[in-house]
């Protein structure tokens, strides 16, 4: 059984802006299943596809099965089958020996830049780089599968 152990970040606009990043990968991602305890996602980038599935976070750890699939057919189950979308920009950023994926979101989520990073177990330390802001693993509205029923540009953000 697949294990994902993932901390979950925001990203200080100003220092992420001043950053020299690699190239990012777009994404697209829909949801065929968005439920508490449950999620399958289908994604493509501008090659690939994938279907994930997810299972309720326990802490920083879930349940997690990815599977690549052809592009095509990802492409057709977003088209046909997914209930909510959303899209982003993904740069890998190497920091102390250590990959942070940086998301960069796009359409009604823009201006949420989150980042996140997997580890081995859920007390293994690691250096925060200085662009990381406040750490969201255990906000659900950080989740992507609830960016797409409730986009961060409809937040109160007060």
């Amino acid at each position: 059984m697949g294990k994902e152990i993932e901390r979950k970040f925001l990203v200080d606009h100003h220092k992420w802006s001043t950053l020299t990043k690699p190239v990012g990968k777009n994404f697209r991602q829909g949801y065929l299943l968005t439920d508490p305890d449950k999620t399958i996602r289908v994604r493509t980038t501008s090659t690939k596809g994938f279907l994930t599935i997810k299972g309720k976070n326990v802490g920083a750890t879930r349940t997690e099965f990815e599977y690549e699939i052809p592009h095509e057919e990802a492409t057709a189950l977003l088209n046909d089958f997914s209930g909510s979308e959303l899209s982003k920009i993904r740069y890998e950023i190497e920091h102390s020996n250590k990959v942070w994926e940086v998301d960069v979101f796009l359409g009604h989520n823009e201006g949420l830049v989150v980042a996140e990073i997997e580890l081995i177990s859920e007390d293994e330390s690691f250096e925060l780089p200085e662009w990381i802001d406040q750490e969201v693993t255990h906000d659900q509205k950080y989740y992507n599968s609830n960016l797409t029923i409730t986009p961060f540009k409809t937040w109160n953000k007060d």
